[in-house]
C-alpha cells in the first residue's frame, strides 16, 4: 500500500460538527465548492488565496484509494506553484522529460518533451493522487491558519440543490442529520459521476470506445530508467495489444494493458489472472500487487459548464480517456481559468458576464483534448484491419524517417490550451513576436536574475515590460508592474528588441505590443476584465 499517511484509512478531514448545523438559520457562503478531490481542493485554495470565503463539501474524509491520476504536467505544476504547494509535490514525484515507443521488441523512437533549458518545472511528474490530495489539503489548512477564509467538512453529502431569490439552497446530510446553507455560487467538482450533474437533469455528450484497460500498480526493486515505456503489439503474451510503463515515487510502478473489450472484469481482476500478465512482462523481478482497476475509453462532455447558480470543474464537466494525462491537469486548469474570474465577479470588480467566459474558454480547452484523446485511442486501437495495416506501416516507417514520427500516436501527453477563441484578448499588437506567447497563450517561463518568470508574477494583472520602461497608466488598481532586461528575447520578443505584455491573473496573454499608449492599455484591461461584455 501507499505510505500510511496517504491510505484511505487515513482522514485528512474528519467529520466534526459544524455552527452551521445548530444555527437556526440557513448560513450563506459566497462560494461552496462540492468534492475534496484535486479539481475541488484547487478550486477552493485558489479563492480563499484572494479572499473569497469559501466552503468545501466532501462526502468522505480524506483521500481516495489507489494511484488513479499520476501524470502531472509542467503547467499544472506552476499552477500549484501560484497555490503555495508545488515544491513539495516535485519534491516527493518522480521528474520525467523522456518517452519511448516501442513495437513489439523494437524501439521505434523516443522523444524529449522539455528539450530546452530555463524552466522551473519538468515537463511531467509522476506522483500518485493521494499524495497530490494531501499536498493541497496541507496547503489549505496552512492558508486556513494564516487567516484565509476557507473550511474543509467532511462526510458532509449534498443531497439536494435548488435555486432561489438568486441564490443556491444546498441540504447537506451529515452523520449528525441534516441541515442546510444557501451560496451564491456552488462549483460542483464531483467527479465523471457527478451527483450534482444528474441531480439537475443534466447530460454527458460525447463517446465511449469498446475497448477495455487493465490498470496494475506494482511496488518492486526495478533499475528501469526514469521514462515513459509504451510497447504497440507487446512482445510479451497476455498484454493485449499495447502496453504502458511508468515509474511513480515509493517504488510504485504504472502498468496499462489493452485486454479487449470483449471481457470478464470479474475474471480479468482476479489475482492469478493479473499476475500471469505481469510475469510475461516481468520475468525473475519480484513484486507487489499495490492496485487494480479497469477502466474504458469516454471521451465525453456537458454541453455548457454552468448552469444558473451552479459551475461545473473537472471530471462532472467532461471525461477524456486517460491515455495523454488530461483528466486531472485539464480539471486543474479549469480551476485555474475559473478562480479569478469568480473571484473579481464576488468582489464587484467586473461584470457577471465574465463567468460566461470560463465556459468559452474551457469548453474549447475541453474539445482540445476530446479531439486529442479521441485520435490517441483511434490510433492505439484501430477500429479495422487497414486501420491497422496503417498503424503499423507509419510504426515500421518512423524506426528510420523522422517525416513519419508525429503520425505515431501513443496518448500525446497533455499541453495547455491556448484561448485564440477568448473574447478577452486584444488584438495582437506585436504580430511577429513568439506564437507560443500570443494573446490567449499560456506564458513561457524564462530565467530572470536569480529565480524564473513565472514566479515574479502576482496574484492580480500584471503588465510586463521587457526591454523598456513601463508607460505611466495612472492609478490603476490591481495591475502589478514588472519590468525585466530583454534576456527573455526567445520566448517574448522574437525578432523585436522590446515589448509589452498584459499578463491575466491565471498567467495567460491577455494582449501584447512593442510599445502603447496608456488608453491602449487600460482598454486592453478592460476588455480582460469583461467590461466589454456586460
Amino acid at each position: 500500500m501507499l505510505d500510511d499517511r496517504y491510505s484511505v484509512a487515513h482522514r485528512l478531514y474528519p467529520y466534526a460538527r459544524s455552527a452551521d448545523q445548530a444555527a437556526g438559520a440557513a448560513a450563506h457562503y459566497p462560494a461552496v465548492v462540492i468534492g475534496g478531490g484535486p479539481v475541488g481542493l484547487a478550486t477552493a485554495l485558489d479563492l480563499a488565496l484572494k479572499g473569497v470565503r469559501v466552503l468545501v463539501l466532501d462526502d468522505h474524509e480524506g483521500v481516495g484509494e489507489g494511484s488513479r491520476a499520476i501524470c502531472f504536467s509542467k503547467r499544472t505544476l506552476e499552477i500549484c506553484d501560484r497555490l503555495g504547494c508545488g515544491d513539495a509535490m516535485v519534491d516527493k514525484g518522480v521528474v520525467w522529460n523522456v518517452g519511448k515507443v516501442l513495437h513489439g521488441e523494437d524501439l521505434v523512437f523516443e522523444f524529449d518533451l522539455l528539450p530546452e533549458g530555463g524552466h522551473r518545472r519538468p515537463a511531467f511528474i509522476n506522483l500518485q493522487q493521494p499524495y497530490f490530495e494531501r499536498f493541497l489539503v496541507d496547503r489549505l489548512r496552512q492558508a486556513e491558519a494564516e487567516g484565509a477564509p476557507i473550511e474543509i467538512r467532511g462526510k458532509n453529502r449534498v443531497d439536494s440543490l435548488t435555486e432561489e431569490d438568486g441564490a443556491a439552497r444546498l441540504r447537506i446530510a451529515t452523520p449528525d442529520g441534516p441541515y442546510e446553507i444557501t451560496a451564491d455560487w456552488v462549483l460542483a467538482c464531483d467527479g465523471a459521476g457527478s451527483p450534482t450533474r444528474k441531480a439537475l437533469g443534466l447530460e454527458f455528450e460525447g463517446k465511449v470506445f469498446r475497448d477495455s484497460f487493465l490498470i496494475a500498480d506494482v511496488r518492486m526493486k526495478a533499475e528501469f530508467p526514469v521514462e515513459r515505456r509504451f510497447w504497440f503489439e507487446p512482445p510479451f503474451r497476455g498484454a493485449g495489444d499495447s502496453a504502458l510503463l511508468h515509474k511513480q515515487p515509493d517504488d510504485i510502478w504504472r502498468i496499462d494493458f489493452q485486454i479487449g473489450w470483449d471481457v470478464d472484469r470479474e475474471v480479468e481482476l482476479k489475482e492469478e489472472r493479473i499476475r500471469a500478465r505481469i510475469d510475461q512482462m516481468l520475468p525473475d523481478i519480484e513484486y507487489e500487487l499495490v492496485w487494480t482497476s479497469i477502466y474504458t475509453f469516454q471521451c465525453r462532455r456537458m454541453r455548457s459548464f454552468r448552469h444558473g447558480r451552479v459551475i461545473f470543474v473537472g471530471d462532472s464537466a467532461h471525461q477524456v480517456s486517460p491515455f495523454g494525462a488530461r483528466g486531472a491537469n485539464g480539471g486543474v486548469q479549469d480551476a485555474d481559468n475559473l478562480g479569478w474570474k469568480l473571484a473579481m465577479v464576488l468582489r464587484g470588480e467586473a461584470p457577471e458576464a465574465l463567468l460566461g467566459t470560463y465556459d468559452t474558454e474551457r469548453c474549447h480547452a475541453t474539445d482540445e483534448n476530446i479531439r486529442a484523446s479521441t485520435r490517441s485511442t483511434d490510433f492505439i486501437t484501430p477500429k479495422s484491419e487497414v486501420s491497422r495495416l496503417f498503424r503499423n506501416a507509419v510504426l515500421h516507417l518512423s524506426r528510420d524517417h523522422d517525416f513519419a514520427r508525429p503520425f505515431v500516436n501513443s496518448g500525446r501527453l497533455s499541453q495547455p490550451s491556448v484561448y485564440d477563441v477568448s473574447p478577452l484578448n486584444s488584438e495582437d499588437g506585436l504580430p511577429d513576436g513568439p506564437a507560443g506567447a500570443r494573446p490567449g497563450a499560456p506564458c513561457p517561463d524564462a530565467p530572470i536574475g536569480h529565480g524564473y518568470l513565472l514566479g515574479a508574477f502576482g496574484p492580480g494583472f500584471t503588465l510586463l515590460a521587457i526591454g523598456q520602461a513601463a508607460p505611466d497608466i495612472g492609478d490603476v488598481r490591481r495591475l502589478e508592474i514588472i519590468e525585466v532586461p530583454p534576456e527573455v528575447r526567445e520566448r517574448y520578443l522574437g525578432g523585436q528588441s522590446r515589448a509589452l505584455y498584459l499578463i491575466r491573473p491565471d498567467q495567460h496573454v491577455a494582449a501584447r505590443w512593442e510599445s502603447a499608449e496608456p488608453e491602449t492599455i487600460r482598454a486592453a484591461l478592460d476588455r480582460a476584465t469583461g467590461r466589454e461584455l456586460a
